[in-house]
């Protein structure tokens, strides 16, 4: 196998026709140079240079030689510059999986765009799902990081899991709807109503959470319509078809007229967003996305220089399953 280092000393006597100034710039002894030439001619079978008493020079098969070792150390150059640009997350490619809240709070836009700003060359592949599918597609090296709204005990050990987001959660009514105008809803006026809640066949789980939270607050809901999305639940909400929980950072991205929404500063439930990682991951991409959702929102703004400038996006993708 060709030595590269060999190789950058064949190209500097051919270049220079003189063992000895090709020595001296290459900081060695002449000696040893001279024989790592013979050992390169008697590794390939092929004579390289022409040797007088006055200079060397290249024979034919040693011009063509020439050619092909610049190439191969071009190529080896650039490799290894490759290698560390990889390294130190200059370009490489990023997969994040998120759920529907982190787009809505504004962390995964905002995150997002910092994070292009400074890895413009990065390529950022998005999949949106719950979170479950997001716990097992990081633990099986398909995606990054993931943007979840929990975190199953078992798969901590193997996970780094950080909350991101912690949102109070608001009442959607429709306008016409009695409770609209009210400075103040409690939980007795919430009982009886006509509810618009996520499938329990989509995650049980969670809505055992928000029926135990309704019921510790003091009421309970009756579920007569379910959504699989917060935005489909607010429509059915303007549609008057019943009232929703939904998280507080709604308020001000949902565009719809036909609702009002409603603080419930006693109800004991919050919409919690938590990064996940793998534990054993050493990619800088990951620690510096990661580090970025840590400080979101406060130090999320860019620079003076680049305010008012859109980061470019075009290279997010959607990762299809």
């Amino acid at each position: 196998m060709l030595d590269l280092k060999q190789l950058r000393y064949f190209v500097a006597v051919a270049e220079t026709e003189h063992v000895g100034r090709a020595a001296e710039q290459l900081h060695i002894s002449q000696s040893p140079l001279s024989r790592h030439m013979m050992q390169l001619e008697e590794q390939l079978g092929l004579d390289l240079f022409e040797r007088t008493k006055q200079r060397i020079k290249l024979t034919p098969g040693g011009r063509e030689f020439l050619a092909d070792a610049k190439h191969l150390i071009a190529q080896a150059d650039r490799v290894e510059a490759r290698a560390h640009r990889l390294g130190q997350g200059d370009i490489g490619e990023l997969t994040v999986g998120y759920v529907e809240g982190a787009v809505y709070s504004g962390v995964l836009t905002d995150t997002l765009q910092l994070f292009k700003h400074w890895h413009p060359e990065v390529r950022v592949v998005l999949w949106a799902a719950r979170s479950l599918p997001q716990v097992q597609a990081v633990l099986d090296r398909e995606v990054d990081c993931g943007l979840v709204y929990s975190v199953a005990q078992e798969s901590q050990m193997e996970l780094q899991a950080r909350q991101v987001v912690g949102e109070a959660m608001v009442l959607a009514v429709p306008n016409s709807h009695d409770l609209a105008n009210r400075r103040e809803v409690l939980a007795a006026d919430l009982d009886g109503q006509p509810w618009i809640a996520l499938p329990r066949m989509l995650n049980p789980d969670a809505q055992d959470r928000f029926l135990q939270a309704c019921s510790a607050s003091g009421f309970t809901p009756d579920v007569c319509v379910e959504a699989t999305a917060s935005t489909t639940a607010l429509e059915l909400v303007a549609a008057g078809l019943g009232v929703a929980l939904v998280q507080e950072s709604l308020r001000a991205r949902y565009a719809a007229s036909g609702v009002t929404f409603i603080e419930l500063p006693w109800f004991r439930q919050s919409v919690e967003i938590h990064a996940i990682w793998r534990t054993a991951d050493r990619n800088p991409l990951v620690q510096e996305f990661v580090g970025l959702l840590d400080q979101w929102p406060k130090a999320h703004a860019l620079p003076a220089a680049h305010a008012g400038r859109k980061s470019k996006l075009a290279s997010v993708s959607s990762l299809s399953r």
